[in-house]
Order: structure tokens, then sequence, then C-alpha cells
């Protein structure tokens, strides 16, 4: 298996990079479909067996069931969720990662890998304006950068038990983290725009004579509509009481590069910690998470891992990314934005998040002009949050499916204010205008 000379070994090789091949230069791909768990299951029974299938019996199961069987999220079609667009710099290098097994838990094992990385996300940081030392490291995504987040949070404004204020906008893992941490969530009510602002939290916070709040967490692009909250009011709140603020703008943090919008993150440099995922709407590479801290330091009582076989690792003034989070052995996850934004430079990237946001803006002008839809929400960033007038749940659902059947786009329905509803997210800059226009003529 490991001999480059071996006849097997090198027709795997060369079917997996024609394959990767014409999969990066198709420039737009079949939006692919879903399957039952039994037709997958017969498709795929007796695939892993003593003797192998050989590489032509293996590659006939990846292109006609594993790839086939799954959505495109980096399809410039997929407009559901929250998609993906990486650039082909990106998705090569992602190749190249995989080649060469970087393990960058550490300085001393990886540290051109790891050098590459901070750059990365000192360029994050800068974007956001937050301070000269900040710094942290990457991980799987939004998810695990809010889990490590509040895990620093609670150790250093709270303890377990102690509470983090939340809008019901905020992204689900938020609930999850403080489940698995001991913390306690607060809900505090939203504006008719689904955003967090600052009065709100001052009942949030309460007396003295209850659990203490350790943190707050802030929206930079909500999952649902895209609201980015009011950072500066939480950032004084925050300031006020001593609590952590963590921001997550796991989707919306790639506006920041966008000269257009960027003064709707005022505030976001005030944060504790921060997280942006670049496999969203910074044309990385799945699956890869920013997870930035405004002071490194005190992650480091949290996550540091002590054992005899480390301590050469740890030696004093290295930098690990095993210490920002909870990992050791790692992907280097960073490294194929590093390598996109090297080649292209961070023009390019303001110029794509600038055309998505224009792909939104005119979404957004084609539902208020359509006699049967109805804009729910006013853009902030590029999800459009709409309604088909006298709709009901399974007319939504079954113009999805046929939508995603007829490989027009894949869409999917959301909940807006208790009601079913319709949401496009635009995060690839080469989805073309009239898609969206024969998403609303199928509304009809």
């Amino acid at each position: 298996m490991h001999d480059p000379n071996d006849p097997l070994s090198r027709a795997a090789v060369a079917a997996c990079f024609d394959l990767a091949r014409a999969r990066i230069d198709d420039p737009d791909p079949p939006l692919g479909r879903t399957a039952d768990a039994a037709a997958l299951e017969s498709a795929l029974a007796g695939a892993i067996c003593r003797r192998g299938l050989g590489v032509d019996a293996a590659m006939a199961l990846v292109r006609d069931v594993v790839v086939t069987n799954a959505v495109a999220l980096d399809g410039p079609r997929f407009v559901a969720l929250i998609p993906a667009a990486p650039s082909l710099a990106a998705k090569a290098f992602d190749a190249v990662v995989g080649a060469h097994s970087f393990s960058p838990e550490s300085w001393l094992e990886s540290a051109g890998a790891v050098a590459a990385e901070n750059q990365t996300l000192r360029v994050l940081a800068d974007a956001a304006g937050m301070p000269e030392g900040a710094g942290g490291c990457f991980v799987s995504g939004g998810s695990a950068g809010n889990l490590a987040a509040l895990a620093v949070a609670r150790d250093t404004r709270g303890g377990v038990g102690s509470v983090v204020l939340v809008s019901e906008t905020a992204h689900a893992s938020i609930d999850r983290a403080a489940h698995l941490l001991g913390l306690t969530i607060r809900t505090v009510p939203a504006d008719d725009r689904g955003r967090l602002v600052g009065a709100a939290l001052d009942d949030g916070f309460g007396d003295d004579d209850g659990p203490a709040v350790c943190a707050v967490v802030a929206s930079a692009g909500a999952t649902n509509t895209g609201a980015i909250d009011d950072l500066v009011g939480i950032a004084e709140r925050c300031a006020a009481h001593g609590a952590w603020m963590h921001v997550d703008a796991a989707y919306g943090g790639g506006a920041l590069f966008a000269p257009s919008v960027r003064e709707r993150f005022a505030g976001i440099e005030r944060a504790d910690s921060l997280v942006i995922d670049p496999h969203k709407w910074l044309f990385g590479t799945l699956d890869c998470g920013a997870l930035l801290y405004k002071d490194p330091a005190l992650a480091l009582p949290t996550f540091r891992q002590r054992a005899s076989y480390l301590d050469l690792l740890q030696a004093e003034g290295a930098w690990n990314p095993s210490d920002y989070a909870f990992h050791l052995t790692r992907r280097a996850r960073g490294l194929p934005l590093w390598f996109s934004m090297v080649v292209h430079g961070l023009d390019a990237y303001a110029d794509a998040v600038e055309r998505v946001l224009e792909l939104a803006r005119n979404a957004a002008e084609t539902v208020r002009a359509a006699d049967h839809l109805d804009l729910l929400v006013e853009p902030e960033l590029s999800v459009v949050v709409f309604e088909r007038r006298g709709w009901t749940d399974d007319d939504y659902a079954g113009w999805a499916r046929r939508l995603l059947a007829d490989e027009i786009a894949f869409v999917v329905p959301t909940r807006w204010n208790g009601r079913v509803v319709a949401r496009a997210v635009f995060l690839h800059p080469d989805t073309p205008d009239t898609l969206f226009d024969t998403i609303v003529e199928s509304m009809r």
C-alpha cells in the first residue's frame, strides 16, 4: 500500500487525480441528489472485503454511489443552508496538504505550516481590527470554535454553572456548547430584525444575587437571516460587567473584507474571541474555521495538554496550535486558504465578496418586484428571506424537492416568526443573476 511503484497503488493515485481534476475543472457541477439508507446500503454491500475490489470497481462505487448521492455544496446553484465556494487554488492545495501529512499540532513538528497558518490568522485579525497580540488556531468550523471560546470564557470569567447570554437567533451550537461545558443559557429577546442589541442585555445581566454571567455571544451574520448584532452596545455592556464577549462570525466574517459593509461590523474589534469560517465566505476548503482570541495566553490553562511525551513540543515560547482548542493531532486546514490568498491577493477576495453582496441585493429587488412574494427581512449580508403568499408548509417542501430533482437549484425553507418561509443564501461569486429569477418564477 505504501510502495509508489506498486501497480495497484499507482493506478489508484492516477484514478483519484483524474477524478479530482475533472471536478475542479467543472464550472457548474451537477447538483447531486439524496437517497434512502436502504438503497445506499445495498449499493455498497460487500465493498470492503478481504482481498479488495481493485481500482476500477472502487472508482465505480465512488462515481455511481458516493459522489452522485451528495449535493454539491460548492456549486453556484447551491443557495440553501450555508454554501461554500472554495477557490480552485484552495481545492488543489488541499490535496497537497493531504499528500504531505503535515501535523501542525506543534511548532516543532510543522513550523512552516504553523507559520503560514498564523500569517493567515493575522490577516483575519487585522480585518476585524483586533489588537496586535491576537491569535489562535484553525479548527474544524464554527461549532468547534464556539465550544473552545466558551470554555475559555468559563474558565476565566465564571466557572461551571455560570450564565451565557444569547439571543434566540444565536447558532444552535452555542446551546450545545453550553450543555457540554456545564453553563446555563439565558436567552435575551432580539429586536424586530432578529438582532441582539446592547440595551436588551441590561435585564439579562440581572442583579448580583444570581449566577454570574461569564459571557455574551453576539452574531456577526446570523445563520438564518444574516443579521449583525449591535456589537458596539454589546461590547459596552460586557466591559461594564466584566463578561467575555464572543462573536460568532462563522458565516458573516467574510464580509469584513468588503468595503461596502465593513462599517456594519463596528465593535467586532472589542471581542475577546472571534470565530470566522473561511470554508463559508472566504473561499477556503472544508473543514476550516478560524478561532481568534484577543489574548491567546488565556486559552493555555484550558487547553494545553500535559504528558511526558509532549514536553519537548512545549518548549518555552513555541507557538503550538494544540494550546488553543481541544485537539492534538490536527490537519493543516488553514494552508489551502493561505495558498489561495497568496496566489490571488486580498483585492481579489474583496471583489468576490462584493459580487456576492450584489447578488443578494439583486435578489431582494427581484422579490420586491414580484407580485406573489414578500421580502421579510432587509438583507444585511447575503441571506434573503422571503415568503410566497398563500403557501403552506407542504407547498414549500414540494417546491424545494422539485428544484433539486430538476437540477435547477438546491433550496431549503426555514422558519421566521413561527412560520415556514423561503430562504436563499448567496456565497458563490459565479452564481448567475438569472438563477434567482428562475427560482422566483418556479414559485408562481
